[in-house]
């Protein structure tokens, strides 16, 4: 399983972005598929996950902000990020839980700056 992730970038503090990632090779239903972050100096944390019947969980510091999707015929998942702040500043990584193994994509840098 190869993971893509798109959209990071710069964003002013309030602004919003929408990441997303693309699951591709041989496979046939992805089970759980999430957003975790790591931020400069700190541990790898989770964002949000969504599992393949569509239930969803997110971290409290990201509740009523961030909305995450996906789209199982595309085997893609997306986090849409509204009113980010200067703390949202993290590389992000999409994951995928398939038959019992991690996957994780690339990572997507966000920086929320003025």
């Amino acid at each position: 399983v190869q993971l893509q992730a798109f959209g990071g970038g710069l964003v002013q503090p309030g602004g919003s972005l929408r990441l997303s990632c693309a699951a591709s090779g041989n496979i046939f239903s992805i089970n759980d598929m999430g957003w975790y972050r790591q931020a400069p100096g700190k541990q790898r944390e989770l964002v949000a996950v969504v599992t393949s019947g569509g239930a969803t969980n997110y971290a409290d510091s990201v509740k009523g902000r961030f909305t995450i999707s996906r789209d199982n015929k595309k085997n893609t998942v997306y986090l849409q990020m509204n009113s980010l702040k200067p703390e949202d500043t993290a590389v992000y990584y999409c994951n995928a839980k398939y038959m019992g193994a991690n996957y994780w994509g690339q990572g997507t840098l966000v920086t929320v700056s003025s």
